[in-house]
Parts: C-alpha cells; structure tokens; sequence
C-alpha cells in the first residue's frame, strides 16, 4: 500500500505541473483528495491491513496529501496572479485620451428666484424664516379664520394624511405660527416665508405642488402700516424680481385671511397683453394674492387688533420665475431635464 501512495503522489505532482488553468487545477484536487478521491480510497482500504501497520499508512497519508494540497494552493496563487494580470491588461484606460465632457444642468431657476427674493427682501429689513409641509388643520386653516364648515376651504383640493394633518395648502400657516410665537408679548412683524405648498391642481399655469413666498408685515397701528404701503412695497417687488416693462392691475378680491383683499395681475410676457392660450386670452396673468391681515387672525393668535394692524401678502413663486426667465409652461420646471435646467448654466440671470 505504501508503493500505491507513493505512487498516487508521484502522478498528483506532475500533474499539477501539467494544468493550464484553475478549473483543471481544481478537477485534480477533487480527483485526488475529494470524497471519492484516490487517497480517499486507500483510508477507506485500510480495514484490511494488521493493526499496527494502521497508523504508519494513515501517517503516510495525510503527509502526502498535505504535500498535494501545498502544491495545488501554490498553483492556485499563481494561476490567480496570471488572471489579474490578464485582466488588467485587457482592461486599462489610456489616461492620454481625451475625456467627454460631462453633462451638467444648473442651479434650478426656481432656486435662483428664491434667493433673489430673499436678497430683496432682506435688503428691506425682514427677516427669512420656515415652517413645516406636514401642517395640522389648525394651523392651515382655523388660525386663518377659516373654521370647520367654512365655504373658502372649497376652494381648494387639499390633500388630507389624517383628519387633522394634510400638506400645506399655502405658506400663510407660518403666518399663523409666527404669530403665536409672540402671543405672550406681541411685537412688530415683518418676515417673507419661502416653500412648498399643496393643492390639486394640474394645468400649464398649475401644479399640484407649487411654491410659494408668504410675506408679513405687522405694526401698531399708531404707525400707520396701510394699503399704500402695502401697494408700494409690491410694486418694488414686482418691478424688481420680474422687470418694469410689464404693467401692473390691482383687482379687488376675497381671502378669508385679509380685509380687504385684492389680486395683482402683470401683463403677459408671451403675447405682451394681447391675449393668448397661456393667459386664456385675457392679456393679464395672476402672480399673488394679498390684502390687510383680517382682524380675526391678530385677535385669535394673540394680537389685540384695536393696538395692531398689517398686510400680508403671497405671490407663486413658479409664475414669477416663468416671467423672468420667458419660461412658456409651468410643467417644465418639474421634468428636471438636463437640456432645460442647463439654459441657466451661469453666474448672473
């Protein structure tokens, strides 16, 4: 039996020698050491020698199938090394060529429209402040005279989570809650709140999701904060952020939130005021809405409205980013493709 393993071991060798890659390599460790494997075999036979010849063949055994497997993992290492070489070959990268150009869009148009109103604004002496998407009922609602079973919230489609939490439907709630911060010691107001909002609405002037920039002035009335100067301050707005080639028309209206209450239209920028698809051909679009904040919302968040008073308003940030930059359909600004955002690839609008 000795002859036979001496054998078995002289023929495992060379042929480790012989193999050309690792499976082969590994059909020999099988072979030869595996389960039904050549030395497997001879343990298997050893029932039939003397007792005491047992331990010196199993001895021989393991010797040479730890030589065996010492060679095969050699071979391995080496057949590994040839792999990764040929590989690396196959795959370099010739670092001369030239690379592509790397495409790229731009800081979102609705993103520079923000900062340019907060930069103006903030020039004015008010302060840029947030509040959450998720708002309660309370908040987006109530707070803004506008309770359970009130007609105005028919106006709009919200979108509800639970009874009492829905999406924002505009960013008037900070309104409500930067109010309530200084119910217990009411002092002077002047902030621009700039987010998302959420309404469903889907047309080339409307998106269920919009943003837009709450503006809040609030005063004692000793220091006569008025429509005038509420009007002024839109008209530097408006000729600021969107240009003073287009006209402005104030139109009375209802918000349940402020009394009185009027809407701001600009003329269109596509036809110029003579009237086409984008403006339903009336010539004027509506950017804000806005009016004297509503007696209701200072004394129900804390505010004595005999002592003070304030407007407020909010124009939609999309509109007015679709006027300055000549932008025909609101849609564009969410399909986030690259061949559109890149038009705005550069440091000055």
């Amino acid at each position: 039996m000795k002859e036979q393993i001496e054998e078995i071991k002289k023929k495992a060798l060379q042929k480790i020698q012989e193999v050309k890659d690792s499976k082969e390599l590994n059909d020999l460790r099988v072979n030869v050491l595996g389960k039904k494997g050549e030395l497997t075999q001879v343990l298997r036979g050893m029932g039939s020698l003397a007792p005491e010849e047992r331990p010196k063949i199993g001895d021989l055994v393991n010797k040479v199938k730890s030589q065996i497997e010492m060679q095969i993992e050699k071979a391995e290492k080496e057949f590994a090394k040839r792999e990764l070489e040929a590989k690396l070959e196959k795959e370099k990268i010739d670092i001369t060529l030239p690379s592509e150009k790397v495409k790229r869009g731009s800081k979102h148009p609705v993103n520079r429209m923000i900062e340019k109103i907060e930069d103006l604004f903030v020039s004015m002496g008010y302060d840029v402040v947030s509040g959450p998407e998720l708002e309660t009922d309370e908040y987006c609602f109530e707070r803004l005279n506008l309770p359970k079973g009130h007609p105005a919230r028919d106006m709009q489609d919200s979108f509800y989570i639970t009874e009492e939490h829905l999406l924002r439907t505009q960013t008037s709630s900070v309104q409500a809650r930067t109010l309530m911060k200084y119910k217990d010691n009411p002092q002077p107001i002047r902030i621009i709140v700039p987010g998302k909002t959420y309404r469903k609405e889907d047309d080339a002037t409307h998106s269920h999701q919009f943003c837009q920039c709450e503006g809040l002035v609030i005063d004692k009335k000793e220091n006569h904060v008025s429509l005038a100067d509420l009007k002024g301050t839109l008209e530097i707005f408006v000729k600021e952020v969107i240009g003073d080639n287009l006209d402005l028309r104030f139109r009375p209206s209802y918000f349940p939130f402020t009394e009185p209450s009027y809407e701001v239209d600009v003329t269109c920028f596509k036809c110029l005021g003579k009237g086409c698809s984008l403006c339903k051909q009336t010539g004027w679009i509506e950017i804000l809405g806005a009016g004297i904040v509503h007696p209701n919302v200072l004394k129900m968040n804390g505010y004595d409205p005999d002592v003070w008073g304030g407007f407020a308003f909010g124009p939609g940030l999309e509109r007015l980013t679709m006027f300055r930059y000549g932008i025909p359909d609101m849609r564009y600004l969410y399909t986030n493709d690259i061949r559109f955002l890149k038009q705005f690839d550069r440091k000055e609008d």
